[in-house]
């Protein structure tokens, strides 16, 4: 009889042994699933948001910032991206077989440059065809510099275009001379401020002042005399935010009022420091034409 109990003591302690020994090893192989699951979708989600951080810094729209994110994360193997814009801040979730991850960035502005906006969207396109895995992809949005042309061809240009402004509404061809020298030292002390990291606003601000000191005194000498007044105005149209205000009236359409209203005030803030560098000129230069 106790030779019974203790073989069947033995018996139990083995089987009791086998069923933990099994249930450990599934336990070891479901963390180890989980584990994976979890470095994937980390890198995914560092990824997504990667892709929306390189578009947002450099201007893009958020409907644009929303749709490529999504469509970047289910491309990598990711089941939902979810991403929520503000002004400032970038916060996205990734969900693989019922796991959340999420990711919060804050958006330093580059300034605007649509050659990164395009290249991140071509890096997309390339995944969605296949063409690219996860370790290519983090290589190219690393390597997606953004394209600056030399500034006396940003000078150049900008002076030509005020130019031609100002000779489109009647200014005759010492106008547009006006405005070509006063846009283009404009811009050089733009591009030099932008280069030193002064505030947006500082800088639109000293610009308008130079544009309308330059052009009003240009105005004063006796061969510009008969020269319209238009000069000056056409020598600040580089500080129009047009791109601000057309990105913040797409996002308030689209849906993103917070952020095209935070959008829609920097640019009336660019336009007023704009307004306040025009009239301390005038008020120090004691120019008169343009009122």
């Amino acid at each position: 009889m106790m030779l019974l109990k203790v073989i069947t003591f033995k018996s139990l302690s083995k089987s009791s042994q086998w069923i933990g020994g099994k249930m450990k090893g599934e336990a070891i192989d479901e963390l180890q699933g989980i584990h994976a699951i979890t470095e994937t979708q980390r890198e995914i989600t560092r990824l997504c948001i990667q892709c929306g951080l390189l578009l947002l810094q450099h201007g893009a729209e958020s409907m644009l910032v929303e749709q490529l994110t999504c469509r970047l994360g289910i491309a990598l193997g990711a089941d939902q991206v979810d991403s929520a814009i503000s002004s400032n801040s970038l916060v996205l979730t990734t969900i693989i077989e019922g796991h959340c991850l999420t990711s919060t960035r804050r958006i330093i502005d580059r300034g605007i440059n649509m050659h990164v906006v395009t290249e991140v969207q071509h890096a997309v396109i390339l995944v969605e065809h296949h063409l690219l895995d996860r370790k290519q992809l983090e290589k190219k949005l690393s390597s997606i510099k953004p394209l600056r042309y030399p500034r006396w061809i940003m000078v150049l240009m900008v002076a030509l275009s005020c130019a031609c402004f100002s000779k489109l509404n009647g200014g005759g061809w010492d106008g547009s001379l006006v405005t070509l020298i006063a846009s283009g030292c404009a811009m050089y002390i733009r591009q030099v401020l932008t280069s030193r990291q002064m505030n947006p606003l500082i800088n639109f601000c000293i610009t308008a002042f130079v544009a309308t000191s330059v052009s009003g005194l240009l105005l004063k000498l006796p061969f510009f005399a008969p020269t319209a007044s238009i000069s000056m105005a056409a020598s600040v149209l580089l500080l129009v935010p047009g791109f601000p205000l057309i990105n913040a009236v797409a996002d308030m359409f689209k849906g993103h009022v917070n952020t095209g209203l935070a959008r829609w005030m920097m640019a009336s803030l660019l336009t007023l420091a704009t307004c306040i560098g025009v009239v301390i000129a005038m008020a120090i230069w004691g120019l008169r034409e343009w009122a």
